[in-house]
């Protein structure tokens, strides 16, 4: 017992010097193909901004980009979208904000390994409250204030704007964001 806890001390005392001497300033490619470090993804050098990508693209992660650099941007430096991406659910001349995590959902539920499932999904732009209960991850009170924060702010241009409703943070937003369009066909 005695052996396993002084095992168990050196392998961890081993670990944390290992993570010591790791360098932390990352160097990432920009759009313009120079090479910008950052040591977070919120603090970058002026004239770029630090974004993170996730869902369905070929290379989800960090990115660096310049100030006013739209979506699509984004998409194309982390490999394009998945055969799963659903184009509805983004603008692509949305324009990115700094430190933000941007979401491209899915087509369709692949949680059956067997069979593709189309997510019925509605458009946060165009649907009343009424519409948007008529999907279950939708309570009333949420599609209220969508419709409500729409009304007095005008259309959201990424997912990532219902973040700024009342009533909806991350826990929401990350059950929401499946089953949110922002166009239509």
């Amino acid at each position: 017992m005695f052996k396993t806890l002084i095992g168990v001390i050196v392998v961890a005392v081993g670990v944390i010097v290992t993570f010591m001497f790791i360098d932390p300033n990352i160097a990432i490619k920009s759009t313009d193909n120079s090479t910008v470090n950052v040591t977070d993804i919120t603090s970058v050098e002026e004239g770029y901004i630090g974004v993170t990508i996730e869902g369905e693209v070929a290379k989800p992660g960090n990115y660096v980009l310049e100030e006013g650099a739209m979506i699509g941007d984004l998409i194309e430096m982390a490999g394009g979208e998945t055969e799963n991406a659903d184009e509805l659910a983004y603008i692509e001349t949305a324009t990115l904000k700094g430190g933000v995590t941007y979401y491209i959902a899915s087509k369709y539920d692949t949680s059956d390994v067997c069979k593709l499932t189309d997510i019925t999904k509605v458009n946060i732009n165009t649907a009343s409250a009424e519409e948007m209960q008529e999907i279950s991850v939708f309570s009333k009170s949420i599609s209220s204030s969508i419709v409500s924060y729409r009304t007095e702010n005008g259309k959201y241009n990424t997912i990532e704007d219902i973040l700024e409703v009342y009533g909806i943070g991350n826990a929401t937003y990350r059950k929401l964001r499946n089953y949110i369009t922002l166009r239509d066909i």
